[in-house]
């Protein structure tokens, strides 16, 4: 039986791109796009998920450093989102496979119309044997619709299209015990479960030229293995490393996936809310009853209520020491779900002058994805 990957999702990080702030390294990318078009010829469908636009609109613009205001930042990604993809395109046509441009941002997937939508566009380009090259659009993200960094979108667009597969290319050889520049006696982590906590220790930050550090790989991993999608976080300057990782073999270290992790389509949907409307904090026994028992989210189960939001939308609901525990469509608005907190049945009917036949259910199991 072949186990070999159907589809797969590429993500390429600024640092491995952008030769460490001196530019397109043209060369590297003309070489991923050789093993991208050899995997294409094999009939593996590659989806490609590229950083770099603001960093190189940084190096055409001359600036010496990474901007940290909001315009000038979004003036480097116009600058820079031209020349990556154009380089994308000539590296790839060159090879005879076509490609396109995808830009989001985290609000055209807040949405679940917009979701699906952008699903079927992507899949409709694999049909067509193209090549889609995502980014976040930088130019206009900001705040509350950034996703904040590409390896959570590379995640994203892994659910998007229900890849089997998911790498992130970076300028480390994986995941380490301990931060391998400082620490020589750090053990490269082969293969871990990606539910697994422990990983969130050894995480360090991102570069001078990316946003994403080995933490926020970690966490795309793990957004992944929601769709049942394992995650291979490998160095992209390794030869062939992209068709030798589609061919099963072990370099970088492997998040693996199990049934448990995996949830149904619309669950997959609310586990990509990285931005959310409000937040509810939750006591101890409501933990209890969402993480072991699946239940529903009830008013009396929650202890404070962040935010200012309308019924139906996505919230996140935290612990007392604000661990974040699932994300899930709020059955109250801000203003109703203030005024019912530690508040049980009978009570909730009162306040709201709601009949016994409505629901009080502050955030159903069905609309809650458990992280």
């Amino acid at each position: 039986m072949d186990d070999s990957p159907k589809r797969i999702v590429v993500k390429i990080g600024s640092s491995l791109l952008t030769n460490n702030g001196r530019g397109l390294d043209r060369t590297a990318i003309y070489e991923w796009a050789r093993q991208i078009a050899m995997l294409h010829a094999r009939g593996i469908e590659v989806v490609l998920v590229s950083s770099g636009a603001i960093a190189e609109g940084v190096v055409r613009m001359n600036l010496p450093e990474r901007p940290k205001k909001l315009p000038a930042l979004q003036a480097c990604a116009s600058i820079g989102q031209m020349g990556l993809i154009e380089t994308w395109w000539q590296a790839l046509i060159q090879k005879g496979v076509q490609s396109s441009q995808i830009l989001l941002t985290h609000d055209d997937l807040a949405h679940r119309s917009r979701y699906l939508n952008i699903s079927q566009t992507l899949n409709q380009l694999i049909d067509w044997r193209v090549v889609p090259v995502v980014n976040e659009n930088d130019t206009v993200s900001f705040g509350e619709i950034k996703f904040g960094d590409n390896d959570t979108l590379g995640a994203m667009s892994a659910t998007l299209v229900g890849a089997d597969l998911y790498i992130i290319l970076t300028d480390q050889d994986g995941v380490f015990t301990d931060n391998p520049r400082t620490n020589p006696n750090a053990k490269l982590i082969t293969s871990e479960r990606a539910m697994a906590d422990y990983l969130f220790d050894v995480a360090g930050d991102g570069g001078k030229w990316g946003s994403g550090g080995m933490l926020t790989k970690i966490r795309a991993g793990r957004l992944a293995a929601m769709a049942n999608c394992p995650t291979i976080i490998a160095n992209g300057k390794v030869e062939n490393i992209i068709t030798r990782l589609a061919d099963g073999e072990a370099i970088g270290t492997r998040l693996t996936t199990d049934h448990a992790d995996r949830l149904i389509a619309k669950k997959q949907w609310l586990a990509t809310h990285i931005r959310t409307a409000g937040t509810l904090v939750i006591d101890d026994g409501a933990v209890k009853a969402l993480t072991e028992q699946h239940k529903s989210l009830l008013p009396v189960g929650v202890i404070e209520v962040q935010g200012d939001f309308d019924m139906g939308d996505v919230v996140e609901i935290v612990n007392a020491q604000k661990v974040r525990l699932a994300v899930g469509q709020v059955g109250f608005d801000s203003h109703q779900a203030k005024q019912i907190t530690q508040k049980h049945t009978d009570e909730v009917l009162q306040i709201l002058k709601l009949n016994e036949n409505d629901k009080i259910i502050m955030v159903h199991r069905d609309d809650m994805a458990v992280l």
